[in-house]
């Protein structure tokens, strides 16, 4: 690997890595990794590419932000794992930003799915389930204030409701890298 290949991997590796323990101990990602590693990225991106380098870290920054800003924007998801996701596909590009995407999609519904084993809540979480696709199906429809994540976050049962989506985003750089 060069050298600047090696920034890169001690770069994401070193914020992914950041980003997992605070997610998982305090269900926060913090702009204090996110906005530098996006800016930086992107700097990264045009320093090695020209004005292609930039598309290419725009490109993928947006490919990382987009679909978690839907999210978001439901009050699914926290906006500091947006900003991981697009700091991510700034270095990356949208090619392996996606890559990562899909396979932290999947350690999340294997996370979820451990989850329900281990507390036993099949029913209650399939009916949760089917309820939220409903309601997605409905126009001007996002969550509930009481489902909203920020709410969940300081309940007790957290642990049990909440995806640390930080931690999946860094195991899914690690795993897609």
């Amino acid at each position: 690997m060069d050298q600047l290949g090696s920034v890169v991997t001690v770069v994401l590796f070193s914020a992914a890595l950041t980003a997992a323990v605070t997610d998982v101990w305090k269900f926060k990602v913090y702009n204090a990794l996110t906005i530098p590693l996006i800016l930086v990225g992107l700097a990264y991106q045009t320093w090695v590419g020209g004005a292609g380098g930039a598309g290419v870290g725009v490109l993928g920054a947006l490919v990382g932000f987009v679909p978690l800003a839907v999210l978001y924007s439901t009050g699914a998801m926290g906006a500091g794992d947006v900003k991981l996701a697009a700091g991510g596909g700034a270095w990356l590009g949208p090619t392996l930003m996606a890559d990562v995407l899909l396979t932290s999609c999947l350690l999340a519904g294997c996370y979820s799915i451990a989850v329900m084993l281990w507390t036993k809540s099949f029913r209650q979480t399939w009916f949760h389930f089917k309820f939220a696709v409903y309601r997605a199906s409905m126009p001007d429809c996002g969550l509930s204030t009481e489902e909203r994540l920020e709410n969940v976050l300081h309940g007790n049962d957290r642990r049990r409701r909440a995806i640390p989506f930080g931690a999946m985003l860094a195991l899914g750089l690690l795993l897609s890298w």
